[in-house]
């Protein structure tokens, strides 16, 4: 197991950003859940487990989007950045249902806000040992992270139209919290899981070295670098895919957050039952002289990946450049138990939908920078 495997199999089987289940009893959720039909049929169209939630309301037709993205920790070393990308990364799981975002609201939970706090790299350890990190308030970092999950609204055209703030907490991380609600556009909704051996993976956006987060999650390197906003081509990933849903021809999707390209095609895949083969050489670059491992697993914004048949790839492909978003075919789904990654035709990662429980213990190990996971 190499290292961008074994960070790559701890973000999917380890941590709980990815495994929810292992600390949330999803079960009592779906007995309550289950009783939603008897008392409105047909409301809840999809529930926990997918990227985003899709209800009707009640004597209402058509179905609202909904969800609900904490970005806490990222806020420590770089608060605007983190706070923008959390209110971003909520916008495109409604999307990845077939939703077009439209309503906010947020909860910040910080320290009192006339106390002082460390922001940068070596925020969490509460000194600064890089020269890099700035002492501001409380208030100061609080107006920080407004203002990033306002400029993300703004560039989205999504409106804040409620929310919440504490000042009483006193851990050295911040709470921020994004709760987006839109509305479905797609005839149906758009689920995650890979449903037909042979279609063909589509990334959406271009992709960067920013965004550490599963390497840190997993002790692999020592400071956390947040992915960075980037208000315009999240917008034209937005159009976009919902020009690309339009044509009716998507199979699955899901948008690329934590472990970026990994995560998605191994979720995907996973749930569904089937395997992937993905070229990170066809993957669009933002920057040039990226390394194959940064390629699959950086977590650059303004990421979408979809699914479809390889007669309709042409057709999808089209609806995404009347939006000017760039595009490309990276690989497509297989029968096989894995999830096989290669670069140039080397093999940089094979990812197995089933670890052994030998690897899976491996895996949960105490990791030397988890604290601010």
């Amino acid at each position: 197991m190499n290292t961008i495997e074994r960070a790559l199999m701890h973000a999917l089987f380890a941590h709980l950003h990815h495994n929810i289940d292992q600390a949330v009893d999803f079960k009592a959720f779906e007995e309550l859940n289950r009783m939603v039909n008897q008392k409105w049929p047909g409301a809840l169209a999809v529930g926990p487990g997918d990227d985003a939630a899709v209800f009707r309301m009640p004597g209402t037709q058509g179905y609202l989007v909904a969800k609900l993205q904490s970005h806490c920790s990222p806020c420590v070393p770089r608060p605007y950045d983190a706070a923008a990308t959390g209110a971003g990364g909520a916008m495109r799981d409604v999307a990845a249902m077939g939703g077009r975002p439209f309503f906010l609201l947020d909860f910040i939970g910080t320290r009192p806000l006339g106390e002082e706090v460390l922001v940068g790299p070596c925020g969490f350890t509460g000194k600064c040992t890089c020269g890099e990190c700035k002492i501001m308030t409380s208030r100061e970092r609080l107006n920080l992270m407004v203002q990033g999950i306002r400029d993300m609204c703004a560039t989205m055209d999504v409106f804040i139209i409620g929310g919440g703030l504490s000042t009483s907490l006193t851990d050295i991380v911040p709470a921020v919290v994004a709760a987006v609600i839109g509305k479905l556009v797609t005839e149906e909704p758009l689920t995650k899981p890979a449903k037909v051996i042979g279609d063909k993976i589509i990334i959406i956006g271009q992709t960067a070295e920013d965004g550490n987060d599963t390497l840190y999650r997993a002790g692999l390197v020592r400071d956390m670098r947040p992915a960075k906003p980037l208000f315009k081509e999240e917008r034209t990933t937005l159009e976009a895919s919902l020009a690309a849903f339009r044509t009716g021809k998507i199979h699955a999707c899901s948008d690329l957050g934590a472990a970026g390209i990994g995560a998605a095609v191994c979720e995907s895949a996973k749930h569904g039952g089937f395997g992937a083969e993905v070229d990170l050489s066809a993957v669009p670059l933002k920057v040039e002289d990226l390394t194959a491992e940064e390629i699959l697993i950086c977590e650059t914004q303004a990421r979408m990946v979809l699914q479809v048949s390889p007669a309709d790839v042409d057709d999808v492909m089209t609806a995404i450049q009347s939006q000017n978003g760039i595009a490309a075919v990276i690989g497509e789904i297989t029968d096989d138990n894995k999830e096989l990654f290669e670069y140039q035709g080397e093999t940089i990662a094979t990812i197995p939908n089933e670890p052994s429980s030998d690897l899976l213990e491996s895996l949960k190990g105490k990791p030397g920078h988890a604290a601010g996971a």
